[in-house]
């Protein structure tokens, strides 16, 4: 079959490895932009788009938007970029004016916002205060959900995802690119106790499906372990919700380390749902790349 040439929704990478601190428990650090190489080459990923991480929250390493720029100058062919703003930037409340620092980067080429991963409720007034912004600046934004708000990085929703259904509501021009285990895990019926984990098992339809149907400007991010749990864990499911979703389904890798293998079981497994025909070479094509050239506007 004919090879496409993949778009990463989500990569991070580090500029200054020599000044990296390691994870204080997994020992390692975030890759440079020439290990996420060896991935891109592997996986036939054409460009990557970098995501910041600037706020304090359960991180060894926040990364700048100004790392990101830094990194995609150097390899302007293989990155792309999204900018970051922490919801309590500038004057720690829900006031405040956040599009003086969005349109500032929107200038240097940023192409979203994200990764947002401040710990507070997805419907406080400066979390609504920053999506506000973000609307009104035409970029959207890659979020990362969180179970609750101690001990974790990634904006807080609770079961069944009501908050987030709030801001998607408020907010009908802003697309929301959602990611994260308590994001996936609704993709079938969830409950506290596996709502931060990767659930197992056949999928009876969960909360997130719903909320697809319900608001289109909700669209899904296919990195890391969660996203590829959630369609790897029951093929037949996966297939159904690709066919109906595949509009606003984006691939990514969300490498954090060179040790890094989940992109290529997922890979794999993409590609075989494409060659048994469990899902069409058109949608197939939308989620690899088509839908990150429509929504970056490359």
């Amino acid at each position: 079959m004919e090879s496409i040439k993949k778009i990463d929704i989500h990569a991070h990478a580090t500029a200054f490895p020599q000044y990296a601190s390691p994870h204080i428990r997994t020992g390692y650090r975030m890759p440079t932009a020439e290990e996420i190489f060896v991935f891109y080459d592997r996986l036939n990923i054409e460009k990557g788009v970098l995501l910041p991480i600037v706020s304090p929250e359960a991180q060894c390493l926040p990364m700048t938007t100004e790392n990101c720029k830094w990194i995609v100058d150097q390899h302007p062919d293989r990155f792309l970029w999204f900018c970051n703003v922490d919801p309590r930037a500038i004057d720690n409340h829900a006031q405040t004016d956040l599009s003086f620092l969005l349109e500032h980067y929107k200038k240097l080429g940023a192409k979203g916002v994200g990764e947002l991963t401040s710990n507070l409720y997805a419907d406080d007034p400066k979390m609504d205060n920053l999506f506000t912004h973000c609307e009104k600046c035409k970029l959207p934004v890659t979020i990362h959900i969180a179970p609750e708000p101690h001990g974790y990085y990634g904006i807080v929703d609770d079961l069944g995802l009501p908050r987030l259904e709030k801001m998607l509501k408020k907010h009908p021009d802003l697309i929301i690119l959602g990611h994260s285990q308590p994001f996936w895990a609704e993709i079938g019926e969830c409950w506290d106790e596996i709502r931060n984990s990767y659930p197992t098992g056949k999928i009876k339809e969960g909360r997130l499906p719903q909320l697809l149907r319900e608001y289109g400007n909700l669209y899904c991010d296919l990195s890391a372990g969660s996203a590829a749990n959630a369609l790897m864990r029951d093929p037949d499911y996966a297939a159904r919700f690709v066919e109906e979703f595949a509009d606003r389904l984006l691939y990514g890798c969300d490498i954090c380390a060179a040790i890094n293998n989940h992109p290529y079981q997922f890979n794999d497994f993409l590609d075989q749902m494409r060659a048994s025909g469990a899902i069409s070479e058109t949608n197939y094509r939308k989620i690899v790349r088509e839908n990150a050239v429509k929504l970056l506007n490359l």
